[in-house]
């Protein structure tokens, strides 16, 4: 069947997008006037998403609550959580619901049409045929519930979007975002938190909820893309058979109102919380933000984040210099928000002062009106265009599938113009109008536009108050008490009984006759072969070139990796700091802004990174290197190597007001990382504690190296201190970049390759070969179970250790145990029971594994749940099907389609790795292989790593000092 054949549809416009080597379809569903667009090519990774306007009129976080609530079982699925059924037991390569402030998707994706005809199936009946209608539960689950164990407990409010939300309210930088748009839009929908308020969520009924989902959640609100090598028409038609058809056409008003410009630009001031203890001064938050035309402007829509770049981003940019030489902000940036209707430009200065609220202003606006009169600089336009043009040419989006990416992208201008699904995903003739732009007054004219002329912006300033959080939860405390106390015997008598029915309903297994309708994919299904790794090992003047023949479209991509093992461990974090100034300070022959202009014009960027790398053959041994990337196109490959030899070899580390401005940004940045994703630095830390390999990882990148970095900008406050800084960091690039430590990687085709021989031979050269003295990278790891306090509201709590050190070898069956323990037993007691938001299990080659909660109310509750793991294992009894469902997950998660620099990296590790093609399948076949006893003896594992006892919890300072005797210390994450 063809598309043009299928009554049921009518074809508003098909033509050919070379940008995406793609045929495109624009299609509406006649009875219901669904709307429809199609990328058809030869991608295996085939995506399909369904959207709807959804337009929040309080923050209440109505819309949030549907998007999980709806994946919570469903007429033809009425299991509890068909999401995490499928999770478990699904080929997906993309599987997720994502609420913004005016849409609501669900994008699901996978290589196997099968499987993928499964995702979309059990997809499409969540959003239109929900078991929200059936109970109440799911609603209390996912949204908010009073709690009350028994009649003489306290009040408490519980909720896995309630929790989610307080951790969001919790992160200064997150809070900020939606100041900013709320202080732009006060009138329509972005003036609205989507997410939810945690003030609000508790006002929301049920009632409410379910006209929430009534008014939205139809096909005539929807939007239905498809993406990859599918036959497009069999799908449509089973779309329409089974769900768009049993529905009429029906008015809904779920526009998207457009603020009115403001006649003068207006000033928000907002709190957010830090510690009693924490410092006031250089903690303020001051932003200058622009409402800036309409995202339906393609040329503007590109158009700013170049100018992003050229003022602001790029180091060196004249805003961020301007502003940071006058002291406002240790983090200067500027943030271009494009996938609203009325996109943002901001311009923000981190760790500044409340008092330099006006300099900031002015300096901005000072800056903004020199570039116009004099012009932004050409180069640094270029720049950014060079960039932004590689990154869209290359489409190389990570584990991300590249349909998933454009079917986000194609909403920018789809949900606000029917007719216009490609205007921003179709851009090469954009970047070509725009180079030939550059060259004029086109940009300048925007800056005079937007930034200066424009009285729609707002100075938005966010400032630290010491104590809100015991404020808010003070007030939580004596609002739930009073609301306790008003409540009859009887009342409270109901909430205890709707709280112990809740916990029914959780710990209910569904029935199998419920379960064996999500579908299933077999055994037959998975690939038997583990996927070969691609390298050959060559040879450069006896310089080793590792060679991945894999095709590129034309791009190189090329690491230098250089061995670390003659560094004593006390270097690591000044390596790590040595990692963040290549590249970013002055060198012989290049300003620093000009030096990141000429890599972003001449290649796709050059990146560094500090790995470990564990032997297969002995996990006790790894290897630590130093990696300095960089994506180029073949034919200037010579500038790619001349650049990588300038930043390495003729930096000038001497200027130490640049080396503060460098290490002041990155502190900033980082101290929002670590609050943000506390789970991945309590577990990094947690696993340093036993496992030497971790404990470089975190004295590199983690908490160990945020410690460092205090100790860092504490020295450059001293003449004596900043000059054993500078020359620490020249003798690690003696003691690092020398030609016996070098190994250079190379991923594209023999045409790529070609050349790269004679320019190893050139560059290696130019490598230190004075004399040193060599150290040995030799580990010594610390037990210290640490509680980190921040001012949030949520935990994120880790037990870590290892089990290779008692003895166990690793084996394939270990990835099962990894989606068993985070989508059966974790998720039912830390998550679905316990509130938090996410958990999590690793269980790595090393021996490495932890246990981890994310956005977690709760922290001996979680440990308790940890500790009873291995009993769960011990007498693990679920049938077969369970069992595949985990194996197919577990497979699912290693077969993730690679990108070609993917494929280049998987080589390079299985290289300095040693590994064996024999014993990676012998890992798969141990997965395959898996069974009801096989998850029993895991339980042996378990008990390994948990007997290390390596505990570390990073969150709210009452609950942490509630709980200080699990910790050997207890300090603040931030500000000591």
């Amino acid at each position: 069947m063809r598309l043009e054949e299928l009554s049921s549809y009518e074809i508003i416009e098909r033509r050919r997008i070379e940008d995406l080597n793609s045929e495109s379809f624009l299609m509406r569903h006649k009875k219901t006037g669904a709307r429809v667009a199609l990328l058809s090519n030869d991608e295996e990774n085939k995506v399909f998403s369904i959207g709807f306007r959804t337009p929040p009129k309080n923050s209440t976080g109505v819309a949030h609550i549907i998007e999980h609530t709806v994946l919570c079982g469903s007429k033809n699925f009425p299991v509890k959580d068909p999401f995490v059924e499928l999770v478990k037991g699904s080929l997906n390569t993309f599987l997720n619901a994502m609420t913004y402030p005016d849409k609501t998707v669900y994008p699901v994706a996978s290589c196997n049409d099968a499987d993928f005809q499964n995702l979309m199936h059990v997809y499409l009946d969540a959003v239109f045929y929900p078991n929200i209608y059936k109970t109440d539960k799911i609603f209390k689950q996912e949204g908010w519930h009073y709690e009350m164990e028994d009649e003489s407990s306290d009040l408490t409010i519980n909720g896995v979007v309630y929790n989610e939300m307080k951790g969001a309210f919790s992160s200064a930088d997150d809070v900020l975002t939606r100041e900013i748009m709320n202080s732009l839009y006060p009138d329509i929908t972005y003036g609205i938190e989507s997410g939810g308020d945690p003030d609000v969520i508790p006002e929301l009924t049920y009632e409410e909820y379910l006209d929430f989902h009534r008014s939205y959640y139809h096909p005539s609100n929807s939007y239905i893309y498809m993406y990859g090598n599918m036959d497009m028409a069999e799908k449509l038609d089973y779309i329409d058979k089974n769900y768009l058809s049993k529905f009429d056409r029906i008015d809904v008003d779920s526009r998207i109102g457009v603020q009115k410009a403001f006649e003068e630009p207006r000033l928000v001031k907002k709190a957010y919380p830090v510690l009693p203890e924490d410092e006031i001064k250089k903690n303020t938050y001051l932003s200058y933000n622009c409402s800036v035309g309409s995202t339906l402007d393609k040329k503007l829509y590109i158009a700013f984040d170049i100018l992003d770049y050229a003022l602001c981003s790029a180091p060196g940019a004249p805003i961020k210099k301007a502003l940071i030489d006058k002291g406002i902000g240790q983090d200067v940036y500027s943030d271009y928000d494009n996938g609203i209707q009325q996109p943002i430009f901001s311009i923000v200065a981190k760790n500044a002062d409340s008092d330099q609220k006006d300099e900031f202003v002015k300096t901005i606006r000072e800056v903004l009106q020199e570039q116009v009169e004099k012009g932004i600089d050409k180069k640094s336009l270029l720049a950014g265009l060079s960039y932004d043009e590689f990154k869209y040419r290359e489409a190389d989006f990570g584990r991300f599938p590249k349909g998933l990416l454009y079917g986000l992208q194609v909403f920018d201008s789809w949900l606000y113009d029917d007719n216009s699904p490609w205007l921003n995903v179709e851009a090469n003739d954009t970047f070509a109008q725009l180079k030939k732009e550059a060259e004029g007054r086109y940009f300048e004219d925007l800056v005079q536009k937007y930034l200066l002329d424009n009285p729609h912006r707002t100075v938005v300033m966010l400032e630290p108050k010491q104590g809100l959080t015991e404020e808010k939860d003070e007030a939580l405390k004596n609002k739930l008490k009073s609301y306790r106390d008003s409540l009859s015997e009887e009342e409270i008598k109901t909430i205890v009984k709707e709280t112990k029915e809740l916990r029914e309903f959780q710990d209910a297994e569904d029935a199998p006759e419920d379960l064996a309708k999500i579908p299933l994919l077999t055994l037959a299904d998975m690939k038997k072969e583990s996927e070969k790794f691609i390298y050959e090992l060559r040879d450069a003047a006896g310089t080793k070139v590792l060679f991945h023949d894999i095709f590129t479209n034309g791009i190189a991509y090329i690491s230098f990796v250089f061995d670390m093992q003659t560094l004593d461990p006390e270097l690591l974090p000044y390596a790590s700091s040595l990692k963040k100034v290549l590249g970013m300070l002055n060198t012989e022959n290049y300003e620093y802004g000009d030096l990141y202009n000429e890599i972003n014009i001449r290649t796709g960027g050059i990146s560094g990174a500090i790995s470990t790398y564990t032997d297969s053959q002995d996990v006790k041994t790894f290897q630590t290197k130093f990696e300095i990337s960089v994506k180029v196109l073949h034919e200037n490959m010579n500038y790619a190597f001349d650049l990588v030899k300038e930043i390495l070899t003729k930096t000038k580390f001497d200027d130490v007001n640049r080396l503060k401005e460098i290490f002041s940004e990155q502190y900033a940045r980082l101290q929002s990382d670590l609050a943000s994703s506390g789970h991945q630095s309590a577990a990094l830390r947690a696993m340093g504690y036993v496992s030497p390999a971790a404990s470089v990882s975190d004295s590199t990148s983690g908490i160990g190296y945020f410690r460092h970095l205090e100790k860092i900008l504490k020295a450059l406050d001293t003449e004596d201190g900043a000059k054993e800084l500078i020359a620490t960091l020249k003798s690690l690039c003696k003691l690092i970049f020398r030609p016996e430590n070098l190994l250079v990687d190379i991923t594209g085709t023999e045409k790529e390759y070609a050349g790269i021989e004679d320019e190893t031979k050139k560059f290696v050269p130019s490598l230190y070969t004075d004399e040193v003295k060599k150290g040995s990278l030799d580990i010594t790891t610390v037990k210290k179970n640490e509680g980190f306090k921040t001012a949030g509201q949520v935990q994120y709590v880790c037990r870590a250790g290892n089990f290779a050190s008692k003895g166990f070898k690793y084996s394939g069956a270990l990835r099962v145990l990894k989606v068993m323990m985070s989508y059966d037993y974790l998720w039912k007691f830390i998550r679905v029971q316990g509130g938090a938001y996410g958990c999590m299990s690793s269980f790595a080659k090393n021996g490495d594994a932890a246990f981890v909660t994310y956005r977690d109310p709760n922290l001996k509750n979680s440990i308790d749940v940890f500790e009873k793991a291995a009993d769960y294992l011990e007498s693990f009894d679920d049938d077969d099907r369970a069992i595949l469902q985990y194996i197919i997950g577990a497979i699912s998660d290693l077969d993730t389609p690679k990108t070609p620099s993917a494929k280049g990296s998987y080589g390079l590790t299985a290289y300095l790795c040693n590994a064996k093609m024999e014993n990676i399948q012998k890992n798969r076949d141990e997965l395959l292989a898996t069974t009801k006893e096989t998850i029993r003896g895991l339980a042996e594992y378990v008990k390994a790593f948990m007997s290390d006892e390596c505990l570390c919890v990073i969150g709210s300072a009452e609950k942490i000092e509630e709980s200080s005797d699990l910790f050997d210390n207890v300090e603040q994450l931030i500000g000591r």
